[in-house]
C-alpha cells in the first residue's frame, strides 16, 4: 500500500511513500508521518491511501507514524485546496497552518475558578438587544453584523444566540482578535457553557493545542474560543461563527498563507450552511460597504446597556503645550484618582523615544533592513526596529558628521510611564505594550491587577483599546491621537478613527461620568473630529469616497 503525503513547503506536489507491513494498520488519512525527504527526515501529512502505485523509481518507505489517531479529514483537505487557490500558496502550507504541532498529552483542564469571574450579569435584555436576537432567530440571512456602540451589549447577544445554536446540537466558533481577550472571554463563558468549551491560542504549548484540537475533532466540546487560527477548529456540525471586533488587523495573517479570518469564516459558513455574525463599533471599511450594499444584514445597537452612557469627549491642542501630558489631562487624572476611580492612558508607540536625531546634519538612525527609524528602549538600553526586530546599541556621536549635538526625539510608552510616575508619585501605574506582552502570564497579571483595583492607572498601546470591560474606569486619556496618521498607509485615517472610538469606549461603561481627553497636534483632522462627535456614517461615507477617488481598495 502507498500513501500520498503533503509537506509544509511551497511545492504544489503530492509525494508518494510506501507503507511498510508493520505500519499498514497505523497509516490512514489524517495522520502525520515521519518520512525520508531528500537527505533528511521530515514530517508530512497523509491525504490519501492507494493500494497500488506504478513507478520506474524506487519508492521510499514511511519511517514512523507520529499520531495514534487522525487529526484531520476531507473537510480540512478541501479547505486547504480552496486556500491554496485563493491565497496562492501550496496545499501543504495551507493544511499545515490548520493542524497544530506537538504530541498528544493527557487531557488538559482549561477551567477557571468561579472566584475569578467578575462580569456584569444581565438578567433582562434591552429592547435593542431583544430586537437583535429576534432578527437572528429568524435566520433570514447567513451573514449578520452587530453594528453597535461600545458597551451596547453585543457580547450578551453572542452568548444567548450561541446557547440556542448549541441546543440544536450544533457547534460554535467564537473569534476574538487578541489573546488578552480570550482570557476575559473564558471568564465570561465558563459558567454559561460548563465543560463544553475548548480554547485555542498562541500562549498554549503545541501539545496543549493538539489536545484541544482532538477534543474538538471528536465532538467532545460545543464551543471554541480563540484568536485568528481558531477558525480552523475541526467541527463536524458547525452552526455559528462569531467574529468579535471584526475591524482588527490581527485577523489578517502577515505570513504565508496570508489569509484573513473573515474570508475563511465566510467560506466555511457557506459550505456548512452556518451563520456568521460579525460585530464592532468601528467596522472595517470593507464590511461597511457590504452592509451598504445589503450583502451583510446590519443590526444596529445605538445605546449602551444598563446605566452606561457615552463618555464626554474633549480635544486638547498640543501645539501650545510644553510637556507630554497636557494641563487638562493632568487635572482630569488628578480628579479621577481623588474620586477613587481608574484611568486608562493610550499611546500607540512603545519604547522610550521614537527616533535618534543629529541636530547638526539631520541624520536619523534607521534599520538597515527596513529603512525606518529605530526606537530607543531605555529599559534594555537598545535601539530596536519594531518591524523586523533588529537591535543595536545606542550611539552618542553622529556617524555621518561626528557631531556630539545628538539626541532622541518623540516619546513612547516608557517615557509616558516615567512622566506619569513623576506627576502622580503615589499612584500605582502599570504598562501594557509589546514589551510586556512577550510574557503572556505577565499580561494576565497586569489585567487582573487593574480589574481588581490594585492599579490606578493602566498605560498601554492598542492592547488597551480592545474590548475590555473595566467597571471602575472613568477617564481615558489618548496621549497622542496623531500616532497612526503619520504612517504611509492608505488605511491610516480608518485606523485612527477606530482606535480613538475603541479606546474611548473603555470609559464610563457602568455610569454617566465617563470622560475622554484626546491630545493631538491635528485637532481639525476628520478622523478625530468624527470620532469626537460620534459621526460614524459621515466618516465612513467620506472615506469610501476618498478611496474611490484615489483608486485604493
Amino acid at each position: 500500500m502507498f500513501a500520498k503525503v503533503l509537506f509544509d513547503l511551497p511545492l504544489d506536489t503530492e509525494f508518494t511513500y510506501k507503507i511498510p507491513e508493520e505500519l499498514i494498520s497505523k497509516v490512514c488519512v489524517g495522520v502525520r508521518v515521519n518520512v525520508p525527504f531528500r537527505s533528511y527526515s521530515k514530517i508530512g501529512y497523509v491525504i490519501e491511501i492507494e493500494n497500488e502505485y506504478d513507478s520506474k523509481y524506487k519508492i521510499k518507505e514511511i519511517k514512523k507514524v507520529v499520531d495514534k489517531e487522525p487529526l484531520f479529514d476531507e473537510n480540512q483537505i478541501e479547505l486547504a485546496k480552496w486556500m491554496a487557490n485563493f491565497y496562492l500558496c501550496s496545499v501543504g502550507e495551507a493544511l499545515a497552518l490548520q493542524i497544530p504541532g506537538g504530541k498528544r498529552e493527557k487531557a488538559i483542564s482549561m477551567s477557571i475558578n468561579e472566584e475569578d469571574i467578575s462580569t456584569r450579569k444581565i438578567d433582562k435584555l434591552s429592547i435593542e438587544q431583544e430586537n437583535a436576537l429576534e432578527i437572528l432567530r429568524k435566520k433570514e440571512s447567513a451573514l449578520y453584523y452587530l453594528y453597535g456602540v461600545t458597551g451596547s451589549g453585543k457580547s450578551e447577544i453572542y452568548f444567548r444566540f450561541a446557547k440556542e445554536i448549541i441546543k440544536e446540537n450544533k457547534q460554535v466558533i467564537y473569534l476574538v482578535p487578541e489573546i488578552t481577550l480570550t482570557h476575559q472571554l473564558i471568564q465570561q463563558v465558563s459558567k454559561r457553557f460548563d465543560n463544553e468549551v475548548a480554547i485555542l491560542h498562541s500562549a498554549m504549548t503545541k501539545s496543549q493545542r493538539l489536545s484541544q484540537w482532538l477534543k474538538i475533532f471528536k465532538n467532545e466540546v460545543s464551543i471554541v474560543i480563540g484568536v485568528r487560527s481558531a477558525i480552523f477548529a475541526p467541527f463536524h456540525n458547525l452552526g455559528l461563527v462569531i467574529m468579535d471586533e471584526e475591524h482588527e488587523n490581527s485577523y489578517k495573517s502577515s505570513q504565508t498563507p496570508r489569509y484573513h479570518a473573515r474570508q475563511i469564516a465566510q467560506h466555511i459558513c457557506k459550505k456548512n450552511n452556518s451563520i456568521l455574525i460579525m460585530g464592532s463599533a468601528t467596522p472595517s471599511l470593507e464590511a461597511y460597504r457590504l452592509m451598504k450594499e445589503n450583502k451583510i444584514k446590519k443590526i444596529e445597537l445605538l445605546n449602551r446597556v444598563g446605566f452606561g452612557i457615552m463618555p464626554k469627549m474633549k480635544i486638547v491642542n498640543m501645539i501650545n503645550e510644553k510637556g507630554i501630558i497636557s494641563r487638562d489631562l493632568e487635572r482630569e487624572i488628578d480628579i479621577t484618582l481623588k474620586n477613587k476611580k481608574q484611568v486608562i492612558l493610550f499611546l500607540n508607540r512603545r519604547g522610550f523615544s521614537y527616533y535618534f536625531h543629529c541636530r547638526s546634519c539631520g541624520y536619523e538612525m534607521q534599520c538597515p533592513n527596513c529603512s525606518i527609524s529605530l526606537t530607543y528602549h531605555k529599559h534594555t538600553n537598545s535601539m530596536v526596529c519594531h518591524y523586523c526586530g533588529y537591535k543595536t546599541k545606542p550611539i552618542s556621536i553622529c556617524p555621518e558628521c561626528n557631531s556630539l549635538d545628538v539626541g532622541y526625539r518623540g516619546f513612547g510608552t516608557e517615557m509616558v510611564e516615567q512622566e506619569i510616575k513623576s506627576l502622580f508619585p503615589f499612584a500605582k501605574v502599570d504598562r501594557l505594550d509589546g514589551d510586556v506582552a512577550k510574557d503572556k502570564k505577565q499580561i494576565f497579571e497586569v489585567l487582573d491587577k487593574f480589574k481588581n483595583g490594585e492599579t490606578n492607572i493602566l498605560l498601554g498601546t492598542q492592547m488597551v483599546a480592545k474590548g475590555f470591560n473595566f467597571p471602575n474606569v472613568e477617564l481615558v486619556g489618548i496621549v497622542l491621537a496623531d500616532s497612526a496618521m503619520n504612517i504611509p498607509d492608505f488605511r491610516s485615517q480608518e485606523k485612527t478613527y477606530a482606535l480613538i472610538t475603541q479606546v474611548a469606549g473603555r470609559a464610563g461603561r457602568f455610569n454617566d461620568k465617563g470622560k475622554v481627553v484626546i491630545q493631538t497636534l491635528q485637532p481639525d483632522n476628520i478622523a478625530i473630529q468624527k470620532a469626537l462627535n460620534s459621526e460614524r456614517e459621515t466618516f465612513y461615507d467620506t472615506e469610501l469616497l476618498v478611496r474611490k477617488e484615489t483608486d485604493f481598495p
